[in-house]
C-alpha cells in the first residue's frame, strides 16, 4: 500500500463530515496532531441538522447501519461508543407499502422476516428469502476485507482468492437477475433491490456485488441514534476534541498551498496560513480538487441520481406508519428509466418517508411530528428541471398529494413547517451534478477504478468521503475515513 511520504506529525483535515471525523479519530489514536477545519458552525457535513419552527430535522442520511464502524472510530482513541451515543434498533427496519394495498415489514432477524414473508407472500417465497439472506451475508464476508476496507493502488490489488470466490458466486453479474433466482414475488424483489438507487444504478444494471447494501439494510439491522442522525457527528467531534484534535468551526478553506509536489499549508478564506505535514480533504471530489493547484482530473465521472427532500413539521401522527416507510409506485423498471436514462421526474413516485419523532419525541414539540420525505430525481446533468423557479414548491405539493392518496390522510393540512431541498440546493452546497450520492458505482467507478484517495502527484494529499473509495453510504464513508488515515499512518 502506498502511503504519504515524508513527515506526517501534523495533519490538517478539511471538512467535518463523517469521513473527516472518522479520519481525525483514527489519526489522533495513532498519535498524530490533527487540526480539523469546518466551514459550518457545527460538524456533520451531509449529516447535518436543520432546526426550524421548533422542529429538528436530519438534513442528510436517515438510515444507520453497521454501528460497529462508528464504534471502531471511537475505539481508535480508547473510547466506548455507548458512552457517547444511544442507539435504538428499529423493529421493523422498514415498513414497505405496495400499490396493491399490501404491506411488508422488513425485519432484521431472518427467522422472523421469513415468517413475515410467508404470511404475506407464501412459504416458498420465505424459503427463497432465507437463501438470499445467506447469499448476501456470504458476499459481505467475501467483500469486506479484500474489496471494501482496503486501499487500492491499482487493479492488480483486486486479485485475491476471494475475487475468485466472488466470481464463482456470480457477484459480477447483474443484481436483479441474481435476486430473481431467489425471489419470485414482485414485492420482495423490490425490497431487496431498491438499494441500487443509492449506488446510482437501476438493479437491472447494477452488479450483484451490491446485494451487500440490501444485506446491511435489511438483514444486519437499522438503528436510530437518540437526537437524530446528527448526534453521530456531534459525538464523534466531541470525542476527537477530547483526545486533542483541534476543531475549528466557521473556518472555510480557500486553497491548499503546495511546493515541490507536496502540500505545505492550508489557507483559510480569511487568509490565515496553517502549516501542514499532510492534508486530508473531505469535501465532494470536485470541490476538493478546486482547493488544489492545477486544472484537476480530466476524467469525466458519471453521477448518481439526486433527490428532493421535504422536511415536514406536522400536527399529524399516523399509527400505521413505521419509522422508515417505503412507498412503491406501480412501475418499477420504468421508474429507473425515467430518473436515470430519460432525466424525467417519476410518473408514479416511489418514496422514502421517515418519521423520527415516533422513536424520539424530542425532535418535535410535544404532540407533534417530524417527517423526512425523499423522492429520487434526476441529477443536474441528466435532467433539465428548473429547481430555482417554482418547481420546488410545486413538486412538494405534488408529493404531498401522493402521500395523502397513500394513506396519510390530511397530511397537507397538518403541515406546520416545510422546507424543500432540491438538486439546486445540493449543488449550492458544493456537490457535483447536484447530487448528495456522488459518483455512480458503475464497474468503471468501483474499487480501484473509483477516484483514489491518494493524490497522484501531491504525495501528502489524501481524500475521504463518498466520492472516493469505497463509496456512498454511511458505512462506506466511515470506512473511507479509516482508509484515508491508513494512507498517512501506514
Amino acid at each position: 500500500m502506498r502511503t504519504v511520504s515524508g513527515p506526517t506529525e501534523h495533519v490538517v483535515v478539511v471538512g467535518a463530515g463523517l469521513g473527516g471525523l472518522a479520519c481525525a479519530l483514527h489519526l489522533a489514536g495513532a498519535g498524530r496532531r490533527v487540526t480539523l477545519l469546518e466551514r459550518e458552525a457545527e460538524p456533520g457535513g451531509r449529516a447535518g441538522r436543520l432546526v426550524r419552527d421548533g422542529f429538528e430535522f436530519d438534513t442528510g442520511p436517515t438510515v444507520l447501519t453497521m454501528p460497529d464502524l462508528i464504534a471502531e472510530a471511537f475505539a481508535a482513541v480508547g473510547e466506548e461508543m455507548s458512552d457517547w451515543l444511544t442507539l435504538t434498533p428499529l423493529d421493523p427496519a422498514y415498513r414497505a407499502w405496495f400499490p396493491d394495498g399490501s404491506k411488508l415489514d422488513v425485519i432484521a432477524d431472518p427467522a422472523r422476516m421469513a415468517e413475515e414473508i410467508a404470511a404475506v407472500c407464501g412459504p416458498r417465497e420465505a424459503d427463497g428469502y432465507l437463501r438470499f439472506a445467506a447469499y448476501a451475508r456470504r458476499l459481505w464476508e467475501l467483500e469486506r476485507a479484500d474489496f471494501i476496507e482496503k486501499n487500492f493502488d491499482g487493479p492488480r490489488d483486486l486479485v485475491t482468492a476471494n475475487l475468485l470466490r466472488l466470481v464463482a458466486a456470480g457477484a459480477f453479474g447483474r443484481l436483479q437477475p441474481r435476486i430473481d433466482r431467489f425471489l419470485s414475488d414482485e414485492r420482495t424483489r423490490r425490497i431487496f433491490s431498491f438499494q441500487s438507487m443509492y449506488a446510482g444504478l437501476a438493479p437491472q444494471k447494477a452488479l450483484a456485488v451490491y446485494a451487500v447494501i440490501a444485506y446491511l439494510d435489511a438483514v444486519a439491522g437499522v438503528y436510530f441514534p437518540h437526537g437524530g442522525m446528527h448526534a453521530v457527528p456531534r459525538a464523534m467531534a466531541a470525542a476527537a476534541e477530547k483526545h486533542g484534535v483541534t476543531m475549528r468551526y466557521g473556518t472555510a478553506v480557500r486553497q491548499v498551498e503546495t511546493r515541490a509536489g507536496r502540500a505545505v499549508a492550508v489557507v483559510t478564506a480569511e487568509g490565515e496560513r496553517i502549516p501542514a505535514d499532510a492534508v486530508v480533504l473531505n469535501p465532494d471530489t470536485a470541490a476538493a480538487h478546486a482547493l488544489l493547484p492545477g486544472p484537476g482530473p480530466r476524467r469525466r465521472l458519471r453521477y448518481s441520481p439526486s433527490c428532493v427532500v421535504l422536511h415536514i413539521g406536522s400536527d399529524a401522527g399516523y399509527a400505521k406508519a413505521g419509522h422508515h416507510n417505503i412507498h412503491f409506485g406501480r412501475p418499477w423498471r420504468r421508474t429507473f428509466e425515467e430518473i436515470i436514462t430519460e432525466g424525467r421526474l417519476m410518473s408514479d413516485p416511489s418514496l422514502l418517508v421517515t418519521n423520527p419523532s415516533r422513536t424520539d419525541p424530542s425532535v418535535a414539540p410535544a404532540g407533534q411530528h417530524t417527517y423526512y420525505v425523499l423522492a429520487p430525481v434526476p441529477n443536474l446533468v441528466t435532467g433539465d428541471q428548473d429547481w430555482r423557479g417554482g418547481l420546488a414548491e410545486a413538486y412538494a405539493d405534488e408529493l404531498t398529494g401522493v402521500l395523502e392518496e397513500r394513506g396519510y390522510v390530511g397530511f397537507g393540512a397538518a403541515v406546520r413547517s416545510r422546507t424543500v431541498v432540491t438538486p439546486a440546493d445540493w449543488a449550492d452546497a458544493g456537490m457535483a451534478a447536484g447530487t448528495p450520492f456522488a459518483a455512480a458505482h458503475t464497474l468503471a467507478q468501483t474499487g480501484p477504478f473509483r477516484p483514489r484517495n491518494l493524490h497522484p502527484s501531491l504525495g501528502n494529499v489524501v481524500f475521504t468521503g463518498s466520492g472516493t473509495t469505497p463509496g456512498v453510504g454511511v458505512p462506506m464513508v466511515l470506512i473511507s475515513g479509516k482508509l484515508a488515515a491508513a494512507r498517512i499512518t501506514g
